[in-house]
């Protein structure tokens, strides 16, 4: 399966999905796009110049984030994907929701020939969807992912992570050890030059001081979601010497 591009999704309860919203496009220089969807639960942050490739999505319940993969070809992807253990949640006909062997939440969507990457606005740049894995569980879930994107794992900045060699995409993945479980999660990180600084940027819109880690700083958006400021550069997404 080829995959063409990687895009992020917000996830948020709809209940606060104006919050999210409101929120999500000041800290990243964005503006929504209209609703989508059944329920109008669909939304775009659309950047000044360059492809979009963040969403926002209202759900029931909790809140996180998930992967959209955009391929040539869905009904192929669909099928190279239960081979490799995934199954099928929701199957839409030119899009589907799949789960990988872990139960984690993933889509498979046409791509739209999009190649431009959006600037980085105040210092930032929202490039890497984290997902959090069960320990016993991580083993496989990073073969899976290997294996149904055909990029090599990479040893991360500390044993616990894993990230995909991903060649010129807009979002990355990680892939982190949990300490215990249960996983299935999954967050959006930002790549900051100024950890503190971004900190501070994303308190004056609502958001929440949580936790420092090694190299980086938890926070919880006013819609209740969990998300990481990391010492990432934010042009190259790599860590500092």
């Amino acid at each position: 399966m080829a995959v063409r591009r990687v895009l992020a999704f917000v996830d948020r309860p709809r209940e606060r999905f104006e919050q999210a919203a409101a929120f999500w496009t000041a800290v990243t220089g964005t503006r929504l796009s209209s609703r989508r969807g059944d329920d109008g639960e669909f939304a775009t942050l659309l950047p000044e110049s360059g492809d979009a490739c963040v969403k926002l999505q209202a759900v029931g319940d909790g809140g996180g984030a998930h992967l959209d993969l955009e391929v040539d070809d869905v009904r192929a992807a669909v099928a190279g994907a239960e081979t490799l253990g995934a199954t099928v949640a929701a199957d839409h006909g030119d899009w589907a929701v799949l789960r990988s062997p872990e139960g984690r939440d993933f889509c498979l969507v046409p791509g739209e020939g999009a190649a431009r990457r959006p600037p980085v606005f105040a210092g930032t740049r929202l490039d890497q969807v984290c997902l959090d894995i069960a320990p016993d569980a991580y083993e496989e879930e990073t073969a899976f992912w290997a294996a149904l994107t055909g990029w090599p794992l990479r040893q991360g900045s500390l044993p616990e992570f894993a990230v995909l060699a991903m060649p010129g995409m807009p979002v990355r993945i990680l892939l982190q050890r949990l300490g215990r479980g249960p996983g299935r999660s999954a967050h959006v990180d930002l790549a900051c030059a100024d950890t503190d600084a971004a900190r501070a940027l994303h308190e004056r819109h609502g958001a929440e001081f949580v936790a420092r880690g090694r190299r980086w700083i938890v926070m919880r958006d006013p819609a209740g979601g969990v998300y990481c400021l990391t010492e990432r550069d934010p042009e190259t997404g790599a860590l500092p010497a």
